[in-house]
């Protein structure tokens, strides 16, 4: 299946669906629990489109023959396990869908020519729930032939610890066969039966879930029509939802500040977010009506999002998502959410940033240069512990994101603000780019030197940054300047003091 052309048939609420039925042996849960979520941010919400769409028309090529085109129903087109989870999901929430659009999906499935013996089961069950007669069995002759010999095995065994009792007694026939003694019997039921204990112990979550799903499929051999029994069926998928998924509502504080479709796009973003499956088209634009949003509103949903805390993975997904195809968001969005995407983080840096970070910051930088300036560069240049990770991270983004116009910008920042090692070493990066300065930028730049030089007499840094002032900007320095950075390097107590003082007589003879 070409998945980017066919997955993108589904709107945004299906494909959320569709996500969490490919998550693996869970995926019916987790769809019970998205259909829920969405249900409580819009009680309207059907699932007709989502079984339409699966039931469309789709042109494959079959592996066996390459050169031939087939038409098949969407559904048939997914792997095995999506149609299990599926048909899984369906019997859950069968109370709520309509009769026709059900029997139409399992119409389709039974076209799949590599019909799974699961598959095929569960569509038959289903449509003995739906009054569908079918005389054929749910399972195989071999599979009826094994479920009888079991029968038989487990008859005798009390209802409490039966299924045990059965596995250890299978375990010591085993462990007899293939001893050569009775002295050899013991050591093997004791590491068998340990075997099975560890086993049982391990799926006791699975079982939990088991039960509850038992429970619900237990009522739907009630009559379908009667009304009671469709509220007692809705009210324990309702538990069961409840029991398997926290409860996730949106705070009232949200619910009050945003209109009803964002409040369902807060709820597919979260969804995605915290999927591990790739991203599509369908993805990007779910993130598309944050733009629709006031700065406040922006804010509020990246708390609730929790988004300075994604995982770096997950952040390089979100940024490529919000920035594709074209970089729509408004000043103020952008601002907002590069504060609350990587502020955070890069503050909080103690060794080089990893590259997932560095991408996700010069993908933003490159698209939203001056709500990247005022966002992060200024709030780092600012901070009292910016150190040389942060630093590091800025000289990328000077040398490799931002133009002429933003790299004044930034230097104008350290203008207001106390120098250290760090601040230094953005200065000098700023300095070797050679950005087109104005006299009077110049000139504020020169009387920084002269009040924060002092400080900085044995830092070898300051005394690089000064070469680069004398050699590469010496056209700007005027006879007021020269008094000036003369007394400056006077105090100057490393190395460089000679070539310092040398580069500046140069300038004064020129």
């Amino acid at each position: 299946m070409d998945a980017g052309m066919s997955l993108s048939r589904f709107d945004g609420q299906s494909m959320l669906l569709v996500r969490s039925l490919l998550s693996g042996v869970s995926g019916a849960r987790r769809a019970l629990g998205v259909f829920h979520r969405q249900q409580r941010a819009d009680p309207g919400v059907s699932l007709s489109n989502f079984i339409e769409t699966l039931c469309q028309d789709e042109v494959s090529c079959p592996d066996t023959e390459p050169q031939t085109l087939t038409v098949k129903p969407l559904v048939c087109l997914f792997p095995a396990l999506f149609k299990q989870n599926l048909l899984s999901f369906i019997y859950l929430v069968c109370p709520v869908l309509p009769r026709t659009a059900v029997l139409r999906l399992l119409k389709c499935l039974s076209q799949d020519s590599q019909p799974n013996s699961w598959v095929s089961a569960q569509v038959k069950q289903l449509e003995r729930n739906l009054g569908v007669h079918s005389e054929e069995p749910l399972c195989t002759l071999l599979c009826s032939q094994r479920l009888k010999e079991l029968s038989q095995r487990l008859d005798g065994f009390s209802e409490t610890g039966g299924w045990a009792k059965c596995f250890n007694g299978r375990a010591v026939e085993s462990g007899s066969q293939s001893s050569s003694g009775l002295s050899d019997l013991g050591p093997q039921r004791k590491r068998k039966g340990s075997f099975v204990t560890q086993d049982s112990s391990g799926e006791e979550m699975g079982q939990q879930s088991k039960r509850i799903k038992m429970d619900v499929c237990g009522s739907d051999s009630l009559d379908p029509e009667e009304p009671s029994a469709k509220a007692e069926i809705s009210r324990r998928i309702e538990s069961s939802a409840l029991v398997e998924t926290p409860a996730e509502e949106l705070p009232d504080s949200l619910c009050d500040a945003v209109p009803e479709h964002i409040k369902v796009s807060v709820l597919q973003m979260k969804e995605l977010l915290e999927s591990e499956t790739e991203w599509d088209q369908s993805s990007v634009d779910v993130f598309k009506v944050l733009n629709e949003c006031d700065p406040g509103q922006v804010e509020m949903l990246c708390s609730m999002l929790s988004l300075p805390d994604l995982p770096e993975q997950t952040l390089l997904k979100l940024c490529s998502s919000i920035l594709t195809p074209s970089p729509d968001l408004s000043y103020s969005t952008a601002t907002t959410l590069i504060k609350s995407l990587l502020l955070k983080k890069v503050l909080s840096l103690s060794e080089p940033a990893s590259r997932c970070l560095v991408t996700a910051v010069t993908l933003l930088c490159s698209r939203c240069p001056r709500p990247m300036c005022h966002a992060l560069v200024r709030p780092v240049l600012e901070e009292n512990n910016t150190g040389n990770p942060q630093a590091e991270l800025l000289n990328r983004l000077i040398e490799g994101s931002l133009d002429s116009h933003y790299r004044l910008l930034v230097l104008q920042m350290t203008f207001k603000i106390a120098w250290n090692e760090a601040v230094l070493s953005v200065i000098h990066c700023l300095l070797d780019c050679k950005p087109d300065l104005s006299e009077e930028m110049f000139t504020q730049f020169t009387e920084q030197l002269v009040s924060q030089g002092p400080q900085f007499t044995k830092s070898v840094k300051f005394a690089k940054m000064m070469l680069t002032v004398l050699t590469k900007y010496g056209s700007y320095v005027t006879a007021a300047h020269k008094h000036s950075l003369d007394s400056c390097l006077m105090l100057n107590a490393t190395f460089l003091k000679k070539s310092l003082q040398a580069a500046l007589k140069r300038i004064s003879h020129s």
